[in-house]
């Protein structure tokens, strides 16, 4: 195996796989990346079981073949020449020899047979959808996915395709969040996956701002993603998804309307003295008018008010802050609507400008 290559040419492809390689390795192939070339391409591969991640250069190669190097030194390498740096790289006597200007580095390898394979997608649909459309989606919902739940299936995010939609429903029992986007999907049914937190998070750091298709494939146990001479494959989570639409409130009577960003500021200023570890903030609703409280083991106090429209009961409620500013978060939008029934209920918080997205925050007690 002999190949030369730009420095640039290769440490992009070397950075956009280097998420799926395993830092607490189960088994030693797992910490290398895959270097597999044809006379005409380069193609790198990393995995850590869950998700894999395939990216080709196209370039001449000198002598095809195939191994495995060590992906983050490598990576470290590559970063450390200078910038129109010329690499040759060559195998030799199970050593992998990467040479540049007057720079030689010696890297051990294990054989391409000991890299491990995700198992071969099979699929059940197939559609394209605009990258800036996909990173929206997910920008907009995985934030409220739970971390080390118990129950598994909140551990990533929910896909649902149906004819001409995708939606996507991240939930960790205490909040919800919900957006769809128009594809081509010609799906007769609805079929519903649930990608990983893994998945997601690497598939949000990939995408693109850009009208560029991704093409994405389902399969019954994995979800594939294409794009920019990239590849993500996913095992899916086995489970079933709580149903969202008992979740989201329609009978939200008292509505709220404010700025965004002053209701963002106010929520800030008043967190400043809750409590550290619960983050409860006591909500006061009268007319036209927010009063937020907060206090802490200290016996601290802090009280915040704030002009907003509205004209319904006087209602109080404790809520989780940080839920709350991280809805507030997600957006660029100026004003911000929430619906509630009563003190018991659960916050609906939509943006008059995005109807496609919605998000609910249960109450707390305080």
């Amino acid at each position: 195996m002999k190949f030369q290559i730009e420095k640039e040419t290769l440490l992009n492809p070397l950075q956009q796989i280097i998420g799926a390689v395993e830092k607490r390795q189960t088994m030693p192939a797992l910490s290398n990346v895959l270097l597999r070339t044809t006379e005409n391409s380069l193609t790198l591969t990393a995995t850590d079981l869950e998700i894999e991640l395939v990216s080709q250069v196209a370039m001449i190669v000198d002598e095809p073949g195939e191994i495995t190097v060590p992906a983050r030194k490598l990576l470290d390498i590559c970063k450390s020449l200078p910038n129109e740096a010329l690499i040759n790289f060559s195998v030799k006597d199970q050593k992998a020899l990467v040479q540049s200007g007057r720079s030689r580095f010696s890297l051990a390898t294990l054989p391409a047979t000991d890299f491990p394979a995700l198992d071969n997608i099979s699929s059940i649909h197939e559609f394209e959808i605009a990258q800036k459309t996909l990173s929206d989606i997910i920008d907009k919902t995985a934030f409220a996915m739970a971390q080390q739940d118990v129950r598994y299936y909140l551990n990533g995010l929910m896909l649902e395709v149906s004819s001409n939609y995708l939606r996507a429903v991240a939930t960790d029992g205490h909040r919800l969040a919900y957006c769809e986007k128009e594809t081509n999907a010609d799906i007769a049914d609805i079929k519903q996956v649930i990608l990983p937190r893994k998945g997601v998070l690497e598939l949000v750091r990939l995408l693109n701002d850009t009208d560029e298709k991704a093409k994405i494939t389902l399969g019954s146990n994995h979800l594939q993603v294409e794009f920019n001479e990239l590849r993500l494959t996913s095992k899916l989570i086995d489970g079933r998804f709580p149903d969202y639409n008992r979740v989201i409130p329609t009978d939200g009577e008292n509505m709220i309307t404010a700025d965004r960003d002053q209701l963002r500021q106010a929520l800030i200023r008043a967190s400043i003295l809750s409590n550290e570890k619960y983050r409860g903030i006591r909500l006061t609703l009268e007319k036209n008018l927010i009063k937020l409280q907060a206090q802490n083991p200290d016996q601290e106090e802090a009280d915040v008010e704030l002009e907003i429209v509205y004209s319904g009961d006087d209602i109080e409620i404790g809520f989780n802050v940080n839920y709350m500013l991280d809805v507030l978060n997600v957006t660029s939008s100026d004003m911000v609507q929430a619906a509630l029934r009563d003190s018991n209920s659960s916050f609906l918080i939509t943006y008059p400008d995005q109807t496609d997205c919605k998000y609910v925050i249960m109450p707390m007690r305080l």
